[in-house]
């Protein structure tokens, strides 16, 4: 017995002092390369490595919505984990990954992405905002990626017409009142969103160029301007032009005619003639800052405008090229600038020449240059503002008769593209003016082209045979007047709006024989003669064009004699009035 329990106490001792296994030997290593990773505040991505003995290991991610993983489990002894932030926070915020393997400690990984100054997107198209003198709308688009955007402003001189908007790209319109002060005005546009940058739009009108010179408006008053448009184009039978005068920039004898006097205009009269077209310089005799007309400038108008009333002529007072200020400039670039300059003339000029009847008609231009729909829009501007100015002066400036020109004054440019006309309060007081000088190269070439060469014949009979080998035939003849006059009629005076030829003319000549110069100065009476007669049955009021100079350039359009005032070309002058005798106005 005793030997039995001794075998157990034998072997009891044995096992507790065989050698024992250590926690090494138990236990999986796990580790990872880095505790702390950074992702900056736009978003990105952070790498770690996980290396361990375990068969498998895993991640456990705290911030699932907002941290993703390239791969949260795996059995491979290392392995390269992503960890990516896609989007923004507004504050700081933080995950934590927890890597498990085998029996392992766990590793702790903490992520960190920092807060974002902004969140969502916003911008603007424009960062400044001009608006027109006259009132106007521009627009803007505002593109954003937040939620909801608002828009507020800080002045109550112009409106928005959207205030808030989505995550979208939206256009926006301004709209500003006019601007009646003298100052410029300046206010903002500032839109919001929470988490969003703040934009500031700058909004900016100028004051006028220009004073008012509207400055002693009366009633409005029809004595002696009762006539409507067709009424008063029925009483002008013939009308001649006193070219290169009155609106030479650098004076009225700049280009060579002498003073204009009573004299000259009595002899116009004597000739026929019972309308005047004064075609007038302003600009070249205003102060460039304030717009401001000489007054001894409207003074020496007024003068040559009494000598014509007093003779009992209709006179017709433009705004001619003078540089081309107006005219050369029917542009959107120069539009305000050449509106307010507009206004400012046509205040002080209808202001000035208020109290004459109707035998004093404004025209508002002279030959603007507009060859298409856009052009024409902008001219359709400045005739605007002409008749506004007039017709704001009052007095019979409420019920004179004005005169529009087509683009270019060119009948096919005005047929194709004056398709609609200013406004008017007063009824039936527009005339429309067109010029013509078709064919150029018997019209007014004075020496051969690429194009075209000078053409000395027109009209049926008058043809002549090749001079030196070259055909010396105008190219169009009587039937080609008719056509571009039919679409005029067709266009405006069927519908009550009577047509001012307020230019035309064929220059002369001299012509190497006699018998040339005989043909040639037959073909220039006879297209003076088609042409007025054409006219006058087609409804348009002809008023040729006489530049002057005489004896001291004979290749030109001179009838009258402005040197001693008497009858120059008697041919051409004959053309003329057989024409208006001929012609019967169609109304």
């Amino acid at each position: 017995m005793k030997s039995i329990k001794h075998m157990i106490f034998t072997m009891l001792v044995s096992l507790f002092l065989l050698p024992s296994c250590t926690d090494d030997e138990n236990t999986n290593t796990l580790t990872a390369s880095t505790a702390t990773i950074s992702i900056s505040a736009d978003g990105g991505s952070g790498m770690f490595t996980i290396n361990t003995d375990a068969p498998s290991w895993k991640i456990e991610n705290s911030a699932a919505d907002w941290l993703s993983l390239s791969t949260s489990s795996g059995t491979s002894a290392q392995a390269m984990v992503s960890a990516t932030a896609s989007s923004k926070t507004p504050l700081v915020r933080t995950a934590t990954l927890t890597i498990t393997a085998g029996n392992a400690e766990p590793q702790i990984i903490t992520v960190t992405q920092l807060a974002a100054e902004y969140i969502y997107t916003l911008s603007s198209s424009a960062s400044t905002l001009p608006l027109k003198i006259s009132g106007s709308s521009a627009s803007f688009k505002i593109t954003s990626t937040a939620p909801l955007w608002t828009a507020t402003t800080d002045a109550d001189w112009f409106t928005i017409d959207k205030t808030t908007g989505t995550d979208a790209t939206t256009t926006v319109t301004a709209t500003a009142t006019e601007n009646t002060t003298t100052a410029t005005r300046n206010a903002t546009i500032t839109i919001t969103a929470q988490y969003a940058p703040t934009i500031i739009i700058s909004v900016t009108q100028n004051g006028p160029l220009y004073p008012s010179y509207n400055t002693s408006p009366i009633a409005a008053d029809n004595t002696g301007v009762g006539s409507t448009a067709i009424q008063l184009a029925k009483k002008m039978n013939l009308g001649w032009n006193l070219g290169n005068t009155m609106e030479v920039p650098t004076g009225e004898t700049g280009w060579g005619n002498p003073k204009t006097t009573q004299a000259l205009i009595n002899a116009v009269k004597a000739a026929g003639f019972n309308t005047v077209r004064i075609p007038c310089a302003w600009d070249s005799y205003a102060n460039q800052t304030t717009a401001k007309i000489s007054d001894s400038w409207l003074t020496r108008v007024k003068e040559v405008v009494d000598y014509c009333v007093s003779q009992e002529m209709y006179v017709m007072i433009n705004i001619h090229w003078d540089g081309g200020w107006l005219e050369n400039n029917i542009t959107t670039a120069k539009q305000e600038n050449v509106n307010m300059k507009q206004k400012a003339f046509w205040e002080q000029i209808a202001t000035y020449f208020r109290d004459y009847d109707e035998h004093l008609i404004f025209a508002g231009t002279n030959e603007p240059n507009a060859d298409d729909a856009n052009e024409m829009s902008v001219l359709l501007s400045y005739e605007q503002t002409f008749i506004n100015a007039v017709r704001s002066t009052g007095g019979r400036n409420a019920y004179r008769n004005l005169i529009i020109q087509g683009p270019s004054t060119d009948v096919d440019h005005t047929n194709n593209y004056m398709n609609t006309l200013p406004t008017d309060v007063a009824k039936n007081r527009l005339m429309l003016e067109v010029h013509y000088y078709t064919p150029w190269q018997f019209c007014g070439l004075n020496a051969d082209a690429d194009w075209g060469n000078m053409a000395y014949f027109w009209g049926q009979g008058n043809a002549q045979a090749s001079i030196n080998g070259v055909d010396r035939n105008a190219a169009t003849g009587e039937a080609a007047v008719i056509s571009q006059f039919a679409k005029m009629k067709s266009k405006f005076v069927d519908k009550g709006i009577p047509v001012i030829l307020g230019e035309y003319g064929a220059i002369r000549r001299t012509m190497s024989t006699q018998a040339l110069q005989n043909a040639h100065d037959a073909s220039r009476a006879a297209f003076l003669k088609h042409v007025t007669a054409e006219a006058k049955n087609h409804g348009l009021i002809p008023i040729y064009w006489d530049n002057g100079y005489g004896d001291s350039n004979p290749n030109d359009f001179a009838v009258i004699n402005r040197l001693n005032n008497t009858v120059y070309d008697q041919k051409a002058l004959t053309g003329l009035t057989e024409g208006a005798a001929a012609g019967v106005y169609p109304f």
